[in-house]
């Protein structure tokens, strides 16, 4: 059999773009193969559109290619993505126009990655539970703190895989002693009445729980970036330190609750921040927080948490979404 023709598909973030152009892989292959990649800094283009062009632009065996497959936070409204992180407006329709396609695929981020998840090498992962490296069958939970907060839960159905995606980022923020409450206080009296998970536990939000730790110390908060937030961690900051360490705490007791709710077997995080912070994790209540859910200890402790450093992840499971999605449509 011929190999799938090449199609481009994109994963769109609120601070990059990675566009890839890929083709279902054949005999010997991976499920997906990248011809093509480049990383985008979403602030230095006016749209979506413009990006997918340079691409197209830049790449002379894109040529005469008209359909993409488009990873995304948020969900589709009436022709248009609403998330609140992406620096502009998508409009599908519009982007069909401008690039004059005749196939233009939408999926959310998480549900893409978790896609992707499937088609990774364990060599590409880290594991996270010691001793924990093997889950039993069932659903599986794919969750990444980036610019927000994602997530998406694979359920196996009928000799295949359905995924279902989330907008976890949005739940109530849960603080877990009394710094955190503090913390969550501090933001309640400038008015913010909800409080969503995502405001501490994405790439901002370490900046966020930066601020918070700061004002309530009443110390000048210097630091503007997660990756300085990091570095002065390293150094040996006090706030920065204390920062860094609660958002290990607080993503450790998110994934707890997802994975309760969601019942998921093993747990994959995707990308985001936390490669930056993956030497943080072992000196932090991580994996105590994680586990920390009072009659569900003893489930929690058999699910593996793997960290997944793919910068092609999101790229991969669109692509490999849409060529399920292909398949499906072939099989109705």
């Amino acid at each position: 059999m011929q190999p799938e023709p090449r199609f481009i598909a994109a994963d769109v973030g609120g601070t990059h773009t990675r566009v890839g152009l890929v083709r279902a892989g054949g005999a010997g292959e991976s499920a997906v193969v990248v011809l093509a990649h480049r990383k985008y800094v979403c602030a230095d283009y006016p749209s979506l559109a413009a990006i997918l062009a340079d691409f197209i632009a830049g790449n002379s065996a894109c040529a005469g290619i008209d359909r993409v497959a488009i990873a995304s936070a948020g969900v589709v409204l009436d022709d248009a993505v609403i998330n609140s992180n992406l620096p502009w407006r998508i409009s599908l329709s519009e982007l069909r126009s401008e690039l004059r396609l005749s196939e233009l695929q939408f999926i959310n981020d998480f549900q893409a990655a978790a896609h992707a998840a499937q088609c990774m090498d364990p060599a590409d992962s880290l594991l996270l539970t010691p001793g924990v490296s093997a889950g039993a069958r069932g659903p599986v939970l794919v969750v990444g703190p980036g610019t927000g907060l994602g997530a998406a839960v694979r359920i196996p159905h009928r000799g295949g895989t359905v995924v279902l995606p989330t907008e976890a980022g949005h739940t109530a923020f849960a603080p877990g002693n009394a710094r955190e409450i503090a913390i969550l206080e501090w933001v309640r009296q400038r008015g913010q009445t909800h409080v969503p998970t995502e405001r501490f536990v994405s790439g901002p939000g370490l900046v966020n729980l930066y601020e918070a730790i700061c004002a309530i110390d009443g110390v000048e908060a210097s630091l503007r970036a997660p990756a300085a937030i990091t570095e002065a961690a390293r150094r040996g900051d006090a706030g920065a330190r204390e920062a860094v360490l609660t958002f290990c705490g607080l993503l450790g007791s998110v994934i707890g609750d997802l994975v309760i709710v969601s019942s998921a077997k093993a747990v994959f995080i995707a990308g985001g921040i936390l490669p930056q912070l993956k030497d943080f994790l072992p000196h932090s209540a991580f994996h105590a927080r994680l586990l920390d859910k009072g009659v569900m200890h003893a489930a929690l402790e058999r699910v593996p948490v793997r960290l997944i450093e793919n910068e092609r992840l999101g790229v991969i499971g669109a692509a490999s979404w849409y060529l399920e999605h292909l398949s499906q449509e072939r099989d109705a």
